[in-house]
C-alpha cells in the first residue's frame, strides 16, 4: 500500500473515462435516439472536493455525448475530450498543454480501450468491475464498480496520499 500511497501522492492530474467508470457503463436511448446517462453523485462531490485541493481533472471519452458535456460543466471540469477513438492523442495534449509529466498523471479506466493510455501514467487504476486485462495493467483497483463509487474512492485515495482528505471532511463537521 506504501506504493500505491507514494504514487498517488504525485498526481496533479485525474484522467476519467465516463462510460462504466462515471456511470455503469448503461446507455440508456429512447426511441429517438436520445441518450441518458445515470451518474453518482459521490462520485462527482468526490471530484469536486479533489479539485478543491489544487489536482485538475480531466475526461478522456470515446464517445460524445450532450450528457456528458452537461454533467462535466456542472462540476466545473473544463478538460472535457470527447470522441477520442485513440485516446492517446488527448492524453498527449493534456501533457502538453498542462506540462505535466506521466508520473503525475492518474487514469481510471474500465475496458481495454483505455490500456493504451493507462500503461503510459503513474497511476492507473481500475474500477472493481473493470475487464480483467485493465485489472491485470492497474497500480491500484478501487472497491466500488463503476458509475457505483469507484471515482470516489480514487479520489479519496489521492487525497489521503497528499495529505488533504482531512482538511476537506472537516468541512463538514464544523459547527
Amino acid at each position: 500500500m506504501q506504493d500505491i500511497l507514494a504514487k498517488a501522492a504525485q498526481i496533479k492530474l485525474v484522467i476519467f473515462d465516463v462510460d462504466g467508470v462515471l456511470t455503469d457503463g448503461g446507455l440508456i436511448m429512447d426511441r429517438e435516439g436520445h441518450e441518458y446517462k445515470v451518474f453518482n453523485s459521490r462520485d462527482g462531490h468526490g471530484m469536486k472536493m479533489l479539485q478543491a485541493t489544487g489536482v485538475d481533472i480531466a475526461i478522456i471519452t470515446g464517445r460524445t455525448s450532450n450528457v456528458v458535456q452537461h454533467r462535466m460543466d456542472g462540476l466545473g471540469i473544463k478538460l472535457v475530450y470527447q470522441g477520442q477513438h485513440d485516446k492517446r492523442i488527448a492524453f498527449r495534449e493534456l501533457l502538453a498543454e498542462l506540462r505535466l509529466d506521466v508520473s503525475q498523471v492518474a487514469y481510471m479506466g474500465d475496458d481495454v480501450v483505455d490500456l493504451p493510455v493507462m500503461r503510459q501514467v503513474g497511476f492507473a487504476a481500475a474500477t472493481a468491475d473493470a475487464h480483467d486485462l485493465v485489472k491485470e495493467h492497474a497500480h491500484w483497483q478501487a472497491p466500488h464498480n463503476g458509475g457505483k463509487g469507484a471515482a470516489r474512492d480514487l479520489c479519496e485515495l489521492i487525497m489521503k496520499a497528499q495529505g488533504t482528505l482531512d482538511a476537506q471532511m472537516a468541512l463538514y463537521l464544523q459547527d
